[in-house]
């Protein structure tokens, strides 16, 4: 009995000294929270106007683990972990002594920690909204501020480094499709951003701060201040002001916070402390007015809405509605995806008779069309949109027909005010007077004027039924004509089934300069330096328009142009004029990876592995994330780019070999160059994916010890000695790294990365092509997801 007393003494006295500590928002090491509807306990603040817990998910039987407005009715979520937002029931959270927080499921599983290293003293809650972990010395180890969620508190500060993400939507608080990001040049952007494979697009905002030619002059501090006023510090104390000043409003009346929207509007928000009567959140500064909804530069895509999607121009915020035919696939987020409300078939039994247009006005997807027809009516548009089982819209004005396949995007209302949208429906599920997503205003009408618009509507209908009859009639005698002249009205390049910007000749003629500056030459062109608009180019120029440089063009153009990575170099439009065959693309300044590692001074060891990695995560995209799966066929040095801060792009499709979803290999002549080709290209056997993985291990052997894969040695060209995927086998066989390194201290001192590294290369490298990881347990082994098991002899079975 003294036991059971003294059980419930102590408990209660823990519970007592917790809630004690609470009340100045210290937080003892072994403290804990419970996600449960019971446990309203929360480590708050010492003002009461923030709190730290779990927060019920409305709706759901799901917790976030948050830092919220308390003393605010709607008790607005300001912070949350990155990576795991949303706990099941009976989750906790709790502070140990040796790594922070800690955040757990039922069972106990570890989901989300703070990591933190040093000996924990306590945590803090403290008035600003920024949880502190302190440890014995009395120094900040962790805090929530260096981690930001989608929102800044007054008293903030993001440096160089730091990234924002805006939620998908107001109820999902999952990482959404708009980014800001803090670059090193002293930049700030706001970009859009893939969900699927968590890569950004191109920026639609940016603060103007970097300055390349005086780096002290450049931003290193956005800070938002407790009067709502945000700007950025520059690193000579200047100060560049993002927001306006706002004095009218005291920070000891109102709260404020930014926040990256869900609709990627980066806003600065005010709210009344103590309201008299319910208030909300008001903006008071918000960025970029309009410009999401614009076309950019020389990209079309902006992302300010999802899929199908289309943006109303009229509003200085992104406004979106799904249009006639289409409606939102999560009704929780209008600027989400839109699902069509017909599902197209490419079945040999399905009937077009039943498929009809309903025209939707001053609605466009620019650069969402894969066909363009010129002078035909807008019957012949239809009816070539219903023989096409891939087509889902077509744009009509001025003669001119654009095909347009789902997904549609870049959606915009008020672009063209003469152009027609046609939306094909299938009669009987979706007429074309249902239009619920997009709201019409009408007159209110009386009953009589109803009864006679229903009456007058009736004859219509009826004299519409025999003028369709007729025009049948009419368009059934022209059929056979029409098929031939369609084919006729096609641009001259068979290239158009793709969404890149066209060029005239002497566009890139002038846009080079009369191609004036090289930037390098390939096996099939030459690449020059241009700018078109106020952006900087790379125009390729193929110099020989033989059947080999005309397979280049068709493969680059169709390869890049359904891709979109950030190790991808970027296809920005084409020309096929006449003979005249050149490719557009992003401009990379820091030149080739072989011109980095293979020049006088030997690139530094984290340089070398984050460069790996970046060209391992382009080459698992092509292969599997791709719609059409692309063998790029010939990598190497010279057809690895690197931008402003050395991330890798795999550049040069020119030898891609293109495969159908369903097809694993395929049949080709050899490609690829001498010292990078795989052993299976001499022997007249399938050609898989595994070729790029052979020519990415001597790619990362090379990376790894700054050697050529072959030495030259002398002027002529003569090769011999060592092959440099032998001296790795040596080397490994021997355990002496520390020579295929040639002693470089950085990767010495991080060995088993090292080892890790090599032992990939050297599966990568094995002469047999099922023994060849693929590029994603690749990434696994490099991250140290997977353990990388001893690899084998690569070449048991050599043939010179």
């Amino acid at each position: 009995m003294a036991l059971i007393l003294n059980f419930i003494l102590l408990t209660f006295l823990q519970v007592f000294l917790v809630a004690a500590q609470q009340t100045n928002g210290s937080i003892p090491v072994g403290a804990s929270l419970n996600a449960t509807d019971n446990n309203v306990a929360a480590w708050v603040s010492p003002s009461g106007d923030f709190a730290f817990g779990f927060k019920k998910v409305e709706g759901k039987d799901d917790f976030m683990l948050s830092i919220w407005f308390d003393k605010i009715r709607d008790k607005t979520i300001v912070w949350y972990p990155q990576d795991i937002h949303v706990v099941s029931r009976g989750s906790k959270v709790e502070l140990t002594g040796g790594r922070g927080l800690i955040l757990s499921d039922p069972q106990g599983r570890e989901l989300w920690s703070s990591q933190s290293i040093a000996n924990v003293s306590y945590g803090f809650m403290n008035d600003t909204g920024n949880f502190v972990i302190v440890d014995r010395n009395s120094s900040n180890i962790w805090e929530s501020f260096n981690h930001p969620a989608d929102t800044m508190l007054p008293t903030q500060v993001l440096r160089r480094g730091g990234v924002i993400n805006s939620k998908l939507s107001e109820t999902n608080f999952s990482k959404g499709r708009f980014q800001l990001q803090f670059l090193e040049d002293g930049n700030v952007v706001c970009k859009s951003r893939n969900i699927d494979f968590d890569f950004t697009y191109n920026t639609y905002f940016e603060s103007s701060t970097s300055n390349r030619s005086n780096p002290l002059n450049a931003g290193s501090q956005l800070i938002f201040d407790p009067t709502g006023y945000l700007y950025i510090l520059r690193g000579d104390g200047q100060i560049s002001n993002l927001s306006l000043r706002n004095t009218a409003l005291s920070p000891q009346d109102y709260y404020y916070k930014t926040t990256l929207d869900s609709d990627g509007m980066l806003t600065v928000y005010s709210h009344l402390k103590n309201p008299t009567e319910y208030t909300s959140w008001e903006d008071i500064w918000f960025v970029p007015k309009k410009f999401l909804c614009f076309l950019n530069g020389t990209q079309y895509d902006s992302r300010a809405c999802g899929f199908n999607n289309v943006c109303n121009l009229d509003t200085d915020r992104p406004n979106c509605e799904c249009p006639q035919g289409f409606s939102l696939l999560d009704p929780n987020d209008p600027n989400g995806d839109c699902k069509p409300d017909l599902t197209l078939s490419c079945e040999a039994s399905e009937s077009n008779e039943d498929i009809d247009f309903m025209a939707v006005a001053n609605v466009n997807w620019p650069g969402s069309d894969y066909m363009q027809i010129r002078s035909v009516s807008e019957q012949e548009c239809k009816d070539g949109c219903k023989e096409d089982c891939f087509c889902a819209v077509v744009m009509y004005n001025d003669n001119i027909c654009w095909k347009m396949r789902l997904p549609l995007f870049n959606g915009r209302r008020g672009l063209m005010q003469m152009t027609k949208a046609l939306v094909k429906y299938r009669k009987g599920e979706n007429p074309p007077n249902n239009s619920p997503n997009i709201p019409q205003k009408f007159p209110r009408e009386r009953k009589g004027h109803n009864t006679l618009i229903i009456i007058i509507s009736t004859l219509l209908g009826c004299a519409m039924v025999v003028n369709v009859t007729l025009i049948g009639v009419i368009c059934f005698a022209f059929f056979v004509s029409y098929r031939k002249k369609v084919k006729n009205h096609y641009p001259s390049s068979k290239f158009v089934n793709t969404n890149m910007t066209h060029f005239t000749y002497q566009e890139l003629v002038k846009a080079t300069e009369v191609f004036n500056e090289e930037l390098g030459r390939g096996s099939f062109g030459i690449v020059y330096k241009g700018v078109i608009g106020k952006n900087i180019v790379a125009v390729k120029k193929l110099d020989r328009v033989i059947d080999d440089g005309e397979k280049e063009f068709e493969a680059e153009v169709n390869a890049i142009a359904r891709t979109h990575h950030k190790n991808l170099v970027q296809l920005l439009g084409y020309c096929d004029e006449g003979e005249q065959r050149l490719l557009v693309y992003e401009y990379v300044s820091n030149g080739t990876l072989a011109h980095f590692l293979f020049g006088d001074d030997r690139p530094s060891w984290k340089q070398r592995i984050d460069i790996a990695l970046g060209i391992a995560k382009g080459l698992s995209y092509l292969h599997e994330e791709c719609i059409t799966q692309v063998i790029h066929c010939d990598i190497k040095p010279q057809n690895i780019l690197l931008d402003d801060h050395y991330n890798a792009k795999i550049s040069d499709f020119g030898l891609a070999k293109l495969l159908k979803i369903n097809e694993s290999h395929t049949n080709t002549g050899i490609r690829g160059t001498k010292g990078y080709v795989a052993p299976e290209w001499f022997r007249n056997t399938p050609v898989t994916v595994k070729v790029d993985v052979y020519s990415f291990g001597v790619l990362l052997l090379e990376i790894i010890s700054c050697r050529k894969t072959v030495k030259v040695i002398d002027q002529s060209g003569v090769e011999y000695g060592s092959i440099l995927t032998d001296w790795a086998w040596e080397c490994y066989q021997g355990r002496v790294l520390n020579a295929f390194v040639e002693n470089d201290l950085e990767a010495i001192d991080d060995y088993k990365k090292l080892t890790t590294y090599v032992m990939v290369g050297l599966w990568c490298v094995q002469e047999n092509p099922s023994l060849r990881p693929t590029m994603r347990q690749v990434i696994q082994m490099l991250e140290g997801v997977i353990k990388v098991s001893e690899p084998s002899c690569p070449f048991p079975f050599f043939v010179s």
